[in-house]
């Protein structure tokens, strides 16, 4: 990224009044994955639902986060829930280590874990990839809170719990990420720049994912009282976005995340992109009329630079999210900027739309550039514009209509929704640090690709077949039986809000898309309506028949391979069908058998006419030994894998040639020699009796043709003799 003075000026940028942008070779990024905690919102959807009906979720502070004599001006903000509340057990944290961390860094913990998540991508499989972490956040509070309260010396834990940097050094730990990691601070555009930050990453090729955000927490009242002394907030408690009565803006709180990647990277692996980012721009004010004062001339120079970085001719925004404060200084240079740079761009039909989140949640400071950006993302996705609350006359120092601006009262569509949806989002730091990026809805290509072989979709046709018989599984997981419980009832809901969700589909994105804890339980359905009263049932404490729950055992895993009596008439005929591990292996268990047998061992398992039958030992025991061998390697390549392995009769033989012990040209001789020479035996069979060896010894004692063959468990043994006798 090229600092302030690197960066070329307006004229250079040959994005004059009367010329087209000079268009620069980068691939858009994509954002796949979004998660949030926002006042009055705790996740992507619920903040949508916020800013579509126009509600206002700024509220009188919580008793505990406010001082008993504080000003008008500090009695309302935008507040999150349960800042205290930490989930530590589930990061693998103590207790002592989780009580001194910054709950900032807690929050981003669980926003990066469920941004994951909800990209379909499972946190724990990208450990020691290249996945970058930027996280904007300027607030301090916990460790002024932490120095005011502690009663002792600083412990172990206490700078990694107190120290910034660690807010996002602390996610590429736990997740294990090989990636940069950085917090940044550039005031109140830090988050908008992380996000800058980490595409450029992207476009470097120095990272292949990247979780970009920030987090703002107001943990001491204090702190409000220094920036009301500064004259920043508004006595009204909202923010008066471009509205005559502006005079400052109210406080918030939260944290969000994105999950990036680039765009052909998206596409090939089956992504869902909920929107692209075009491009950007970083300046400074560089001396303007004052430190904290904003400056008209370098807003307008970032906007157009953004424009030209991401190929953008002005004329095509067709929406700005603003960094819209309400304050009576900055709004009318915000404005004058806009209108300068894009809302009297030539060829521009419309005026230039604009609002502000902070209307809806207040100004969250370090954060309110991610939360600016996710709010343009949710309105890329859905294809409508949330409005700007708190707009009722327009301050009499923006002449919208000069400007070529208006404010989105109400929601409504885009002005152009037949042309591509293009928009900047911009956030402006109080020492003069501004950032500017240009967003857009995916190409509409992207809808029609086919899916490319390996990708999630491919691998979810041949692997989760819908309409399977039986129905698919549910396979839900969690750290605790409480929680697997909560899990249950969070995908009761979103199967609910999401009618259209095809089994198939849900039972591939459990298997593949999320972690794998030690608490589980499988729901077994034929159809979505089982499935789904199988989640009820098991979210209410009260799993019914379809829903098998359990722990994972700790100890060594062992595969089992079994004698005869296992086959059953098409086994492994679907299998052969939907998993091409399992149907290959297949077909080189019946080239190794071939030189040994008389028939094709593929024209047995589809039941070909003319082929033998699973009666015949010589047919029946080589049939299972390739089936064994194969279904071996298809878990192998699921990631199970034994410690050890057991078999008994031809299952021994598959156990030595799934270890190695045997070749699979040796082991398909030996099974074939060997029940060829069982076939050729004298006539006489074999009797499974579910009785303990005692009694059975006792009931064939004084015959001479039965013998007490196999011993196969406390009530389970074989006896072999003449079937007369076996018979009788």
């Amino acid at each position: 990224m090229s600092s302030p003075a690197q960066q070329p000026s307006v004229q250079e940028c040959g994005v004059q009044e009367n010329s087209a942008p000079q268009f620069r070779a980068q691939e858009p990024i994509a954002v796949i994955g979004a998660a949030c905690r926002l006042p009055g919102a705790a996740d992507p959807d619920q903040f949508w639902d916020l800013l579509r009906s126009g509600t206002e979720a700024v509220a009188d502070a919580p008793a505990a986060r406010r001082a008993p004599d504080a000003p008008a001006e500090l009695r309302r903000g935008g507040f999150i829930e349960d800042v205290d509340r930490f989930d530590a057990a589930f990061f693998g944290i103590s207790p002592n280590e989780a009580a001194a961390m910054d709950p900032q860094q807690r929050l981003m913990l669980e926003l990066a874990w469920e941004a994951l998540e909800r990209a379909r991508i499972a946190p724990a499989s990208l450990r020691g990839t290249r996945c970058a972490v930027f996280v904007g956040a300027i607030a301090a509070d916990y460790a002024v809170l932490h120095d005011r309260l502690r009663s002792q010396a600083p412990g172990t834990h206490t700078l990694t719990g107190v120290h910034r940097s660690i807010i996002a050094n602390r996610i590429s730990y736990v997740l294990g990420l090989r990636g940069p990691s950085l917090t940044l601070d550039s005031g109140q555009s830090s988050s908008l720049l992380a996000v800058k930050s980490a595409c450029e990453e992207l476009w470097r090729g120095e990272a292949t994912l990247a979780l970009a955000g920030g987090v703002n927490l107001n943990l001491l009242p204090e702190t409000g009282t220094v920036i009301g002394q500064f004259g920043a907030l508004s006595p009204d408690g909202r923010c008066f976005t471009f509205d005559a009565r502006a005079n400052g803006y109210v406080r918030g709180e939260g944290g969000a995340l994105i999950v990036l990647k680039p765009l052909t990277a998206a596409l090939a692996d089956g992504d869902s992109v909920r929107c692209v980012i075009l491009g950007g721009a970083v300046n400074n004010d560089g001396g303007g009329g004052g430190l904290a004062t904003p400056d008209a001339g370098a807003q307008e120079e970032v906007i157009r630079l953004a424009c030209r970085n991401a190929g953008v001719d002005p004329a095509e925004v067709q929406y700005v999210e603003l960094h819209g404060t309400g304050t009576a200084v900055g709004d009318p240079i915000e404005a004058s900027a806009l209108g300068a740079a894009l809302g009297t761009a030539p060829r521009r039909a419309q005026p230039l739309l604009v609002g502000s989140a902070k209307t809806n949640i207040g100004h969250l400071e370090g954060a309110a550039g991610i939360a600016g950006l996710l709010k343009l993302a949710l309105c890329l996705e859905h294809r409508d514009l949330a409005p700007s609350l708190n707009f009722e006359t327009v301050n009499p120092r923006i002449p919208l209509t000069e400007l070529g601006l208006d404010v989105v009262r109400r929601a409504r569509p885009w002005p152009r929704p037949q042309a591509r949806l293009v928009a900047g989002v911009s956030s402006f730091g109080m020492g003069g640090t501004n950032c500017h990026l240009i967003l857009a809805e995916p190409p509409a290509a992207a809808a029609a690709l086919p899916a490319a072989p390996g990708t999630r979709d491919e691998v979810a046709k041949t692997e989760v077949a819908e309409g399977a018989a039986g129905g698919v599984p549910w396979i839900l997981s969690a750290r605790s039986a409480e929680a697997l419980l909560s899990q249950a009832g969070a995908l009761a809901r979103h199967v609910v809000q999401r009618a259209g969700a095809r089994p198939a589909d849900v039972a591939f994105s459990l298997l593949r898309t999320r972690a794998r804890f030690e608490h589980r339980a499988v729901l077994l359905g034929a159809d979505k309506q089982t499935l789904a009263a199988g989640l009820d049932s098991l979210a209410a404490g009260c799993p019914d028949g379809s829903v098998v729950t359990g722990a994972l055992v700790a100890g060594r895993r062992a595969f089992v391979f079994p004698g005869q009596g296992s086959q059953w008439a098409g086994m492994g005929r679907e299998l052969a069908d939907a998993s091409p591990v399992f149907a290959e292996r297949l077909a080189e268990c019946a080239q190794a058998l071939e030189p040994h047998i008389d028939y094709s061992l593929l024209d047995v398992l589809r039941e070909v006419p003319g082929a033998p039958g699973l009666d015949r030992v010589d047919v029946v025991q080589p049939a299972l030994w390739a089936m064994m061998v194969s279904l071996a390697e298809l878990w192998k390549s699921e990631g199970v894998t034994p410690d050890l392995v057991i078999g008994h009769s031809q299952g021994e033989i598959a156990a030595a040639t799934f270890a190695g012990a045997l070749s699979l040209a040796d082991g398909g001789r030996v099974v074939a020699l060997r029940s060829r020479a069982i076939a050729g035996l004298p006539g006489g069979g074999m009797l499974s009796i579910a009785l303990p060896a005692e009694a059975v010894s006792q009931r064939i004692d004084g015959s001479a043709n039965l013998t007490l063959a196999a011993v196969n468990g406390p009530r389970s043994v074989v006896v072999s003799g003449p079937v007369v006798d076996l018979s009788g």
